[in-house]
C-alpha cells in the first residue's frame, strides 16, 4: 500500500431517500489519508447508509461522493460490510483462496494476512465454528488482501470483548500510520475514541456533531465532585484561580473539571472552604453519545447491492487522548 495526503473521500450534501424515508440528509464528511475517520451513532442513524454511498454500493439522492488517492480498481478499497458475507461450510483459508483473484493477489499473500490477523492457527476450521470476533478478523483479512490504501468497515466492533477490541483499534491506527485511510463506524462511541482522529456523531441521518477526541473531551471533561461548606464560596475562589468550569449539582455538590485534588484542596484551604469529600465522576463515552444523538422513530432496511456491483465480492476508562 502507498499512502498519499489530502483527501481520500469527500462527500458533500449527500442525501439518499427510500421511497419516502429519508435515510440520511445532507452528510458533508471528509476522511483523510493517514487518519482514521469514525461514524457513530445509534441504529438506525445512517451509518451504514453512508458507508455504503462512499464504496458505490448506492446512488445518492443529492449531493455527491468522490473517491481519491492512489490506485483504482478492486485493490484499492477494502470493506467490511455487514452481514460478513461468509460461506459457512468453507475453511477460513479456503475462503481467502477463493478471494485472491478477485483482489488481484497470488495466493502467496494468503499466509501474510493469515498472520496478520491471527488466524494462521484457524486457517483450516470451517467458518461456522468461528465465534463472531474470528468471523471479523476473517472478513477483515479478506479486506486486506490487496493491501488497500482505503479500508471501509461496518460495525467493526460488533460482539469485540475487551481483547479484541485493543487488537482491532490497534489495526487500524496501523494502517493509519502507513499512510492509508480508514473510515469505520460503530454504535458505541467507546469502541473507537481511542483509535480515532476524526469523529463524526449521527443522529436520526444527520451529522450531530464532528471534530477530535481531544475537542469532544473538553466539551464532556471527567469531573471531580466536591462536598463542600459553603460550596458557593468554593466555587467563586476555583474560578478566581481560572477553574470556571464548576457546576453545581442538585445535593449541593461541586462537579469541578481541570482542577486535580490538591489544587482544589488547596484553594479550598486558602478562601476558608471545608472540604469533606472529593470523588471521581469519569464520564463514560457512551453517556457523551447519548447526550448527541436521540434514537430513529422509525427503522429502514438497505437493499443488499445487486449482483455483479464492482463491490459486491468484498464481505461484509475514557479512552480519549487527553
Amino acid at each position: 500500500m502507498s499512502g498519499g495526503g489530502g483527501d481520500a473521500v469527500r462527500m458533500r450534501g449527500v442525501g439518499k431517500q427510500f421511497e419516502q424515508i429519508s435515510a440520511v440528509d445532507g452528510i458533508d464528511l471528509t476522511a483523510r489519508a493517514g487518519a482514521v475517520t469514525a461514524l457513530v451513532g445509534p441504529a438506525g442513524a445512517g451509518k451504514t447508509t453512508v458507508l455504503r454511498l462512499a464504496l458505490g454500493l448506492l446512488a445518492p439522492t443529492t449531493g455527491s461522493v468522490e473517491i481519491s488517492g492512489p490506485g483504482r480498481g478492486p485493490g484499492a478499497v477494502g470493506a467490511v460490510l455487514s452481514p460478513r458475507g461468509l460461506h459457512p461450510a468453507r475453511t477460513v483459508r479456503d475462503q481467502l483462496w477463493c478471494y485472491a483473484p478477485l483482489a488481484g493477489v497470488p495466493n502467496s499473500r494468503i499466509d501474510a494476512v493469515l498472520d496478520d490477523t491471527g488466524l494462521t492457527a484457524l486457517a483450516d476450521t470451517e467458518v461456522a465454528l468461528l465465534h463472531p470476533g474470528q468471523q471479523t478478523r476473517l472478513a477483515l483479512a479478506i479486506a486486506l488482501l490487496a493491501d488497500p490504501p482505503l479500508l471501509v468497515l461496518d460495525d467493526l466492533f460488533a460482539d469485540a470483548d475487551g481483547i479484541e477490541r485493543g487488537w482491532l483499534q490497534q489495526l487500524l491506527r496501523r494502517h493509519a500510520e502507513r499512510g492509508g485511510t480508514v473510515l469505520v463506524s460503530a454504535s458505541s462511541l467507546a469502541d473507537v475514541v481511542s483509535a480515532a482522529d476524526q469523529l463524526v456523531v449521527l443522529s436520526e441521518g444527520a451529522v450531530a456533531w464532528r471534530g477530535t477526541p481531544a475537542k469532544l473531551r473538553r466539551g464532556h471533561p471527567d469531573r471531580l465532585v466536591v462536598a463542600a461548606a459553603p460550596s458557593i464560596a468554593l466555587a467563586t475562589a476555583l474560578a478566581a484561580q481560572g477553574f470556571t468550569d464548576a457546576v453545581m449539582r442538585p445535593d449541593g455538590r461541586l462537579a469541578v473539571a481541570e482542577a486535580d485534588e490538591p489544587t482544589i484542596r488547596a484553594i479550598a484551604e486558602a478562601a476558608g472552604v471545608r472540604v469533606a469529600s472529593i470523588v471521581a465522576d469519569p464520564i463514560h463515552p457512551d453517556r457523551v453519545l447519548a447526550s448527541l444523538t436521540k434514537p430513529r422513530t422509525h427503522q429502514h432496511r438497505v437493499p443488499a447491492p445487486a449482483a455483479g456491483t464492482a463491490f459486491a465480492p468484498m464481505p461484509n476508562s475514557y479512552g480519549m487522548p487527553r
